[in-house]
């Protein structure tokens, strides 16, 4: 055991003075367990492998701040554990992003009159709407896409202004709820929102 500690330490102090030899013996050793235990956590093959080179890059970087006093092991998984943190707070501001992001998509003022979502956008909205049912589909492309106001649309239908406005309410919330469920979409609503304001 005692010719086990030293060994580790004397690969410490080579790791220190930049030997990637060392470094690749130590990633060997200790690389699979680690693995196994981030796949643990984030339940995600691909994710967990970057995590585990992330915590490597991160050893080898501050390889000169290395204990070798001290245990190498409780080092690595205390690495690995701010990684894995790190990536669900990442997580968490990702998703807390897209939720605000959502809301303020679809939340769109049900008094306006002027169509409110920008033209790079409607291919990707259309999706949503297809889910719509026929009359709320109709009603919202008719207000929010072609940009009548709910008098006009009104008179067209044959329907209430109230009936109009109460059919937006609904699709809107139907809305958040087809966002919600595919957050890819959202994300590239998003990108094309900030690319459209950065020009």
């Amino acid at each position: 055991m005692d010719s086990d500690n030293e060994n580790l330490r004397l690969l410490i102090l080579q790791l220190q003075q930049g030997g990637e030899q060392a470094f690749t013996i130590l990633y060997d050793q200790y690389s699979k367990q680690l693995y196994r235990n981030i796949l643990r956590l984030v339940k995600d093959e691909d994710i967990a492998q970057e995590l585990l080179q992330d915590l490597f890059l991160k050893i080898w970087e501050s390889r000169e701040n290395i204990n070798p006093e001290k245990s190498f092991k409780s080092f690595l998984y205390k690495v690995a554990e701010n990684l894995v943190y790190g990536y669900f707070r990442k997580i968490a501001k990702e998703n807390r992003l897209i939720a605000k992001l959502v809301i303020s998509y679809v939340d769109f003022d049900t008094n306006a009159e002027e169509a409110m979502i920008s033209k790079e956008n409607h291919d990707l909205l259309k999706k949503a709407i297809a889910n719509l049912s026929p009359q709320r589909k109709q009603i919202y492309t008719l207000c929010k896409l072609e940009g009548k106001s709910y008098e006009e649309v009104s008179n067209e239908l044959g329907i209430s202004t109230s009936t109009i406005r109460n059919q937006i309410v609904k699709a809107n919330k139907a809305f958040k709820q087809y966002f919600s469920l595919n957050q890819d979409l959202v994300i590239i609503l998003l990108t094309s929102q900030i690319l459209r304001h950065l020009k």
